[in-house]
């Protein structure tokens, strides 16, 4: 793999394509993951790997009208996750269903973090950069996305490789590699022209969460590709912060 300049970061990357196996992301609300990595997952999906999603939050707190029935808009999002995940393919949902801004890496959220990835025996897990928190001056990264993220790194390693770590979730498991989005430290680059399609459909399944704002959307999602894709001299790619833990 050759490596590449990021010529607005700075950074040298290089070009991903190594498919796993097996792979299990984990992400905060039911939009994350599709708008986060969703080209990468229809691109691994479409090449037969046993791609999982794990959702934490119920995100019942994702408006800005006052008067939404909570409980509804749980109810809608998880129709949302389920048509998305059908058009990027994913194998299956696992949803946690933790309210909102309650997100914490907790003993016993990494309990379950843990229980998981033994029982899904990822290769590669993917998972928000929790150290990626100011984006400029007018944004900043939600709470939920960097407990999550410290939580999964936690759980990773060491415990879920080591057998005296919550011994009850089951025999360990030792994650081989590990994809951190929306990172700031971008090191690897997916080439995803074949799968830019299937996330632009799964992304546009939140109409919740979208409105009357469909092409607005539609054209947000491009461009961040067609930028991130032109660091690395493609025509749309997806950038993370690679970890390599073992094989």
């Amino acid at each position: 793999m050759a490596e590449k300049v990021h010529r607005e970061s700075g950074y040298v990357g290089r070009l991903y394509s190594k498919v796993p196996s097996s792979a299990l992301a984990f992400y905060a609300h039911p939009d994350d993951a599709d708008v986060s990595c969703g080209a990468t997952l229809a691109l691994w999906a479409d090449l037969g790997v046993k791609v999982d999603l794990v959702v934490c939050a119920k995100g019942e707190k994702g408006t800005i009208n006052p008067g939404k029935n909570v409980t509804l808009l749980e109810s809608e999002r998880l129709e949302e996750v389920r048509e998305a995940s059908r058009a990027l393919g994913v194998s299956g949902v696992v949803h946690l269903g933790i309210p909102d801004g309650c997100v914490e890496n907790t003993a016993s959220f990494r309990a379950v973090i843990v229980g998981l990835l033994r029982r899904f025996k990822p290769e590669t897990v993917l998972c928000p950069d929790p150290t990626a928190v100011f984006f400029g001056s007018g944004y900043f990264n939600h709470r939920d996305h960097r407990e999550l993220g410290w939580a999964v790194l936690d759980s990773v390693s060491p415990a879920a490789s080591l057998p005296h770590y919550f011994p009850s979730e089951g025999p360990p498991h030792q994650v081989v590699s590990v994809l951190l989005s929306g990172s700031l430290e971008a090191d690897v680059y997916v080439d995803v022209r074949a799968s830019i399609g299937k996330k632009l459909e799964a992304v546009l399944c939140h109409r919740s969460q979208i409105g009357e704002r469909e092409e607005w959307m539609r054209e947000v999602i491009s461009s961040r590709a067609r930028e991130t894709g032109k660091g690395v001299g493609i025509a749309y790619a997806e950038a993370f912060r690679l970890l390599e833990l073992g094989s």
